[in-house]
């Protein structure tokens, strides 16, 4: 529930013309929510110069007073740390810090959600990340040789990755620290989920930035998201319901290999209207 302390008020009204769904209105010059119609996106507790709205649905101690040294970010520099950011491949033999796992995750979790629904959740595979990398070998040979057996011209596009995944296993089976391309012996992978694409391909997003601001390396593994596909051993593994929920894993290391520049890239395609 999110309530005004009426005795800071100060009637300023900033939080009524902020309010996105117009739940709050000022009663007898104090501001006053309608928790009814709220739904909890914190923009009063943003813009209240005066704190003195607060909610017992959250965590108040996430609250942060604005500080422009420490929460703005120069626009070139941000540009320039996207375009030199890359998918990274090659890890060192070394464990990712818990803290730097937890500052991935809350990157995540303040990312914006379409109507405040906060519906992404996370699974860090650690210690059975070797058992994991067992099962998506499988499923993806299983896959693979599915679509090799019923090629039709629908499917013949796949004909390159099924045959991908059968050579993939074969090679893992024989040595599956050298021949490990699917995590490539990184030590974390993070499954990204939600019943909304959106909202966990936004915080994916935002993860792997902050991954790459911790000096850490990361690249997004489609494959591992295929395999989930109605692979019941790899939900159980996982703890998820529904591989339609499955947005996207994010696999993490320090990085074993130094880029020096940024890449070309195609022109955007826009139209100015």
């Amino acid at each position: 529930m999110f309530s005004v302390n009426k005795e800071k008020c100060i009637g300023c009204s900033q939080c009524v013309k902020d309010c996105p769904v117009s739940t709050i209105s000022l009663v007898d010059n104090k501001a006053e929510i309608n928790n009814e119609r709220c739904f909890k996106c914190g923009h009063c507790i943003a813009i209240c110069p005066v704190e003195a709205v607060s909610t017992d649905d959250y965590n108040m101690e996430d609250v942060i007073p604005y500080d422009n040294d420490s929460f703005t970010v120069e626009a070139d520099n941000l540009l320039n740390f996207i375009k030199f950011r890359r998918s990274v491949r090659r890890f060192k033999d070394k464990e990712v810090e818990q803290e730097k796992i937890e500052k991935i995750i809350e990157a995540g979790r303040f990312t914006q959600t379409s109507t405040n629904s906060q519906d992404v959740s996370y699974v860090v595979v650690r210690e059975k990340l070797d058992e994991l990398r067992d099962l998506v070998y499988e499923s993806l040979k299983i896959k693979g040789e599915a679509i090799l057996a019923n090629l039709t011209p629908q499917t013949a596009h796949l004909e390159r990755y099924a045959r991908m995944w059968v050579a993939s296993y074969e090679m893992y089976k024989q040595d599956p620290v050298k021949n490990d391309k699917i995590f490539f012996n990184a030590p974390v992978a993070i499954f990204v989920a939600s019943p909304n694409n959106v909202n966990a391909g936004l915080a994916s997003s935002n993860m792997e930035l902050i991954t790459n601001a911790l000096g850490l390396g990361t690249f997004f593994s489609g494959f591992s998201i295929v395999a989930a596909k109605d692979n019941q051993p790899i939900l159980d593994l996982l703890g998820v319901n529904s591989s339609d929920e499955l947005l996207s894993c994010l696999v993490i290391g320090y990085p074993n290999v130094k880029y020096q520049r940024t890449v070309p890239r195609k022109d955007a395609v826009v139209n100015w209207i």
